[in-house]
């Protein structure tokens, strides 16, 4: 069965959407996060999404199953806050390796299911990476701007117990993802190449930034060129944006992307911007229309969706794909 590194030279891969908005539709309440593993502990856990992979992983497969189903070539793991310092939270820092590890077990296994059913579509996982809640180039502290909430080092050690995990569960490719603070997002590369190294293994590496307003910058204040540049030294799958906007609202910074990498370029926006009540309306069939433009300058190798995405906004765009040539990838003049 062919790799990520073939396909992608072959057609434009789909990723899935939403993780988070998927499992708001179960309603699930504290006991749903605490089964069979944290039955005991003391601090709140509804919303730790990423527990579910461990105390309902049904639900979670699930997710995946539809995401594959709907025409998706890659889902994501479920472990966006899966380090220590995210976990921290709610003190369950001892719980990230198996948060990880089962996260990419699940998926995986998800991902075989479908490839097997069609060997001439195979199915990747790959092991979400966040950015923590914390940022190693800002203050948090309007009257002390030079305090740090976290070190280098400490985003080092939070990324590699990750990474090494996600490994061991078996994915396909890392997606160090919705980077707002590139120097977050180089401790995160700096803990992948020492796992790789004392693993003695490698798989590929997509990064994906994002944009946070119509400055078009990070919130660390780099444009989407400086961000590029920040991180080309890495030999990287992709290179991409996703989250804070929509797909319109996308559009010029990845033609940046497209102008100025020699990496392939991915999206994952959300559904629109969203309305008033902090939810993201736009339909299938618009984000699809708003897509098929970056398509149409030949603009993406991989195309997915963040925040409010569906099984049917993926259905849409995987259609979609299937009448496009993946961007062409060359050494940048």
């Amino acid at each position: 069965m062919s790799t990520i590194l073939e396909e992608i030279k072959k057609r434009i891969l789909v990723l899935d959407g939403a993780m988070g908005t998927m499992i708001q539709r179960h309603k699930l309440e504290e006991e749903d996060f605490r089964s069979g593993w944290f039955e005991d502990h003391a601090s709140p856990l509804k919303g730790n999404n990423d527990l579910l992979s461990l105390t309902r992983p049904e639900i979670i497969k699930d997710i995946h199953r539809k995401y594959f189903a709907a025409g998706a070539d890659i889902v994501e793991t479920n472990t966006f806050s899966g380090t220590w310092i995210a976990q921290a939270d709610y003190s369950l820092e001892n719980a990230v390796h198996d948060i990880n590890y089962y996260s990419a077990k699940i998926a995986k296994e998800v991902a075989q299911e479908f490839s097997e059913m069609e060997p001439e579509k195979p199915r990747f996982v790959a092991g979400s990476i966040g950015p923590t809640n914390r940022t190693a180039s800002l203050s948090p502290d309007v009257n002390d701007p030079g305090f740090r909430a976290i070190t280098f080092d400490q985003l080092v050690e939070a990324y590699s117990e990750q990474v090494n995990a996600l490994i061991k569960g078996g994915v396909d490719c890392l997606l160090v993802e919705t980077v707002f603070d590139t120097l977050n997002a180089k401790a995160a590369l700096f803990a992948i190449d020492q796992v790789f190294q004392k693993l003695q293994v490698t798989v590929p590496i997509m990064v994906s930034g994002t944009i946070t307003d119509a400055s078009g910058r990070t919130l660390s204040g780099q444009t989407t060129k400086a961000f590029l540049i920040s991180l080309e030294h890495m030999p990287l799958l992709s290179i991409g944006l996703n989250c804070a906007l929509g797909a319109k609202e996308l559009r010029p910074y990845l033609q940046t992307l497209n102008k100025n990498s020699s990496f392939n370029v991915s999206a994952h926006p959300n559904a629109g911007l969203p309305n008033e009540m902090g939810e993201y309306d736009q339909s299938p069939a618009m984000m699809a229309h708003q897509i098929k433009e970056f398509l149409d300058e030949g603009l993406l190798n991989i195309i997915g969706g963040c925040c409010g995405t569906t099984p049917e906004h993926i259905t849409e765009i995987a259609k979609l794909v299937t009448e496009y040539e993946p961007r062409k990838v060359g050494t940048v003049a």
